[in-house]
């Protein structure tokens, strides 16, 4: 298992040289922050990030990133073009030697939250959602009133989107992701480099959209779909964990070969569809991460994990989630758990 942290680019208020003092954590899972969705990537864009991680006296061990534009989950017929795109960016990142790609096929929206700073009991602040909260977004002026949203969608782009996915139900939206799979894993394949497909944050509908990517029979379809091991998944315990129905170490045991990468964070379930982000440890959430990480070691798991999102602790100000400070502890309390079961690796 390789210990990584995400970082965000030159404007990421996290200075890679802090991330490099994290004891254990040697690698970075950043993206081309820069570049619109569906572009291809450059050489230069790639070299520039990536001689600033290995300056840092880092590696450069997850592209977390590359966005799969809505014409493609949408079936449209310019996917073509975007499809072409995303695979010349796949040449690119395995010339540079990175050896995953992290993406997501997620209609519109990215991961979600109603809430960016729930104050805890401690003090500190957390990422929340909560479906009855969401019910009450009013998309008619765009996303400004969805929190933290990152794509600047006004009122007219995002009522088309919407519509456009007015006919796509799950069943077709699936019937794409295999039109998009079939295309770039052959490319993976030839560029060395592992897929790892995202699950749905939440693992369930929002805003009428469909998600498909929400639970363990969902994971093994993917797979199933181009049965190649580069065809991957990355198995993050935050997002499944959502659902209390999903046995999370149970569904690792039925991928052996296929995670590819692994997000772990914890979060405690507060009621129907409702959750918050919790501190890493067991006891503070709804996920087990003792048991998960035991089945991860059982099927062999040699790849990339990072703590995922975490509080912001101890007065930290910056991008909600992503605070220096209680990453840290999650990554040195995912290895103090790795190091317990016999992989101080």
């Amino acid at each position: 298992m390789r210990m990584t942290f995400r970082w965000f680019g030159p404007d990421d208020p996290v200075p890679l040289e802090h991330i490099g003092q994290i004891p254990g954590v040697g690698g970075i899972v950043s993206s081309l922050h820069d570049v619109p969705p569906g572009e291809a990537w450059t050489r230069d864009g790639l070299e520039r990030i990536n001689g600033m991680i290995r300056g840092a006296g880092l590696r450069w061990d997850v592209v977390e990133s590359i966005p799969v534009h809505e014409d493609v989950k949408l079936g449209r017929p310019e996917r073509e073009r975007w499809a072409d795109a995303w695979c010349r960016s796949l040449e690119l990142v395995g010339a540079m030697g990175i050896p995953v790609v992290c993406y997501n096929f997620m209609p519109v929206f990215d991961w979600t939250r109603t809430e960016l700073a729930m104050p805890m009991p401690d003090g500190s602040t957390a990422l929340a959602y909560d479906d009855e909260a969401l019910r009450r977004i009013d998309l008619s002026n765009g996303t400004g009133d969805l929190p933290g949203w990152a794509a600047a969608y006004d009122a007219e782009a995002l009522g088309a989107l919407l519509e456009g996915y007015r006919s796509v139900d799950n069943e077709r939206l699936w019937d794409n992701l295999a039109w998009f799979l079939e295309r770039v894993v052959p490319v993976a394949e030839s560029a060395g480099v592992r897929l790892a497909i995202h699950p749905d944050d939440p693992p369930w509908p929002i805003f009428g959209l469909p998600r498909i990517i929400t639970d363990g029979a969902a994971l093994e379809r993917v797979c199933r779909l181009v049965d190649s091991p580069m065809n991957g998944v990355t198995f993050c315990t935050g997002s499944l964990g959502a659902d209390p129905a999903n046995d999370l170490p149970a569904m690792v045991r039925r991928l052996p070969g296929r995670i590819h990468f692994a997000h772990c964070r914890n979060v405690r379930v507060t009621g129907e569809r409702a959750f918050h982000e919790a501190p890493h440890p067991s006891r503070f959430g709804s996920v087990d991460m003792r048991a998960v990480l035991g089945a991860l070691r059982e099927i062999g798991f040699d790849g990339p994990m990072r703590p995922d999102h975490g509080r912001m602790i101890w007065g930290e100000r910056g991008r909600p989630g992503y605070g220096l400070f209680d990453r840290a502890l999650g990554a040195t309390y995912l290895q103090g758990i790795w190091e317990g079961l016999g992989g101080a690796d």
